[in-house]
């Protein structure tokens, strides 16, 4: 016989499934998000800490060291990538200035927040300005002995993000080189991240490549989509996937310097959902499907063919739409979701913030509860009469 706690259990937990299914729906993606912040009408930092904690995503990259969300994400599971910005980077040869900076933007948040790295400059060598190019390495190196100095070089690294630029060729990947021009600054900057154990960023974007050539480009290979892909002709190994392609090329122009002891990391990669007329291909589908298709390979810890042990690790550009943003139109649409904190398209994940994604949908769920509750009840009833008639 039933018992009455099963009884009457039964329609709860049918309604929790239904939710979990509908509203709450929480997927663990290991990837990690860019969090930009260059818009007027983005949630609090403490709304943001609830939508990442329903996405489980537990790394998070910054443009800088924002107090507020480094405060609003105290005593959380999240590792923190923040920026230390290129105006900074004369000053951070500086070992005092250096030393100051730390102790202000980094020392009073450890260890509530778990600040993992230190990015000193974004893509300085895209720049073209040959002074920030020669600050670059002594301002890590100075940022890195003040770590050291202050016993958190174990807990914090540091190292800086590149363009895809800095690649002289990256076809096919087994050919892949860095620009001759700035081989003065790369050769001794990967000696630096081979002494620290760094590892070297690369901001990797598929999306330009077919943009800038659409009639030659697949966009199947770049969206991750089934294709006949490519054959590296001197290493034989196949690619399904630009991506992938272009993480290989990095490694080549590594090795090629003399290195194979340094990990190439992902630090942005993304597709806008809508561009300006020339922007071809930036569209809610084709975002969905690259960011959607990337995620799913991220789960299966995949790794690329030149190092297919080694799972690739990438931050998603971006959490949101920023709408500040300079350029075309492309560069306002990144995010995954919009401010409100819906999602700008589907690819199979679901976040909720109380305050903005469940309030958002309050109708349709006392919608849905009061059908859902009426069917348990109906059954209820039945189980009753079948199991006392």
């Amino acid at each position: 016989m039933a018992s009455w706690s099963l009884l009457f259990g039964l329609p709860f937990l049918l309604l929790t499934l239904s939710l979990s299914g509908s509203i709450i729906q929480i997927f663990g993606l290991g990837v990690g998000i860019n969090y930009g912040q260059i818009a007027n009408n983005l949630p609090s930092p403490s709304r943001v800490t609830s939508l990442l904690e329903s996405l489980n995503i537990s790394r998070v990259k910054l443009y800088d060291a924002d107090p507020n969300v480094l405060l609003a994400f105290s005593n959380s599971n999240v590792d923190f990538i923040i920026g230390l910005g290129n105006e900074y980077l004369a000053d951070m040869r500086d070992p005092i200035k250096a030393q100051n900076w730390i102790q202000q933007h980094v020392q009073p948040h450890l260890p509530q927040t778990r600040i993992t790295s230190i990015l000193v400059g974004n893509e300085i060598f895209k720049s073209n300005d040959p002074q920030l190019m020669a600050n670059l390495l002594p301002a890590m190196q100075t940022v890195h002995n003040t770590l050291v100095n202050l016993g958190l070089d174990k807990q914090v690294t540091v190292t800086t993000a590149h363009s895809l630029d800095i690649l002289g060729n990256s076809y096919p990947p087994s050919a892949g080189a860095f620009s001759q021009d700035l081989a003065e600054y790369i050769q001794p900057l990967l000696d630096f991240h081979s002494r620290i154990d760094a590892p070297f960023l690369i901001n990797a974007y598929p999306y330009f490549a077919y943009k800038d050539n659409p009639n030659q480009v697949s966009l199947d290979y770049v969206l991750f989509r089934s294709n006949q892909g490519m054959t590296d002709p001197g290493t034989g190994l196949h690619y399904d996937n630009m991506l992938y392609a272009q993480i290989d090329a990095v490694y080549t122009a590594i090795k090629a310097m003399g290195h194979t002891d340094i990990e190439v990391r992902i630090s942005e990669t993304g597709w806008p959902s809508k561009g300006d007329e020339n922007e071809t291909g930036a569209t809610p589908e084709n975002a969905g499907l690259y960011n959607g298709n990337l995620m799913q390979r991220i789960q299966q810890k995949q790794g690329t063919p030149a190092k297919p042990l080694v799972p690739i690790d990438i931050h998603v550009f971006a959490l949101f739409n920023e709408n500040l943003k300079p350029g075309p139109t492309s560069e306002r649409n990144y995010g995954l979701f919009y401010p409100n904190g819906t999602s700008v398209y589907n690819i199979g994940i679901q976040g909720r913030d109380p305050d903005i994604v469940f309030s958002a949908a309050k109708k349709t769920v006392r919608s849905s509860m009061s059908s859902l509750l009426y069917l348990c009840l109906q059954f209820q009833i039945f189980l009753v009469f079948s199991l006392y008639r």
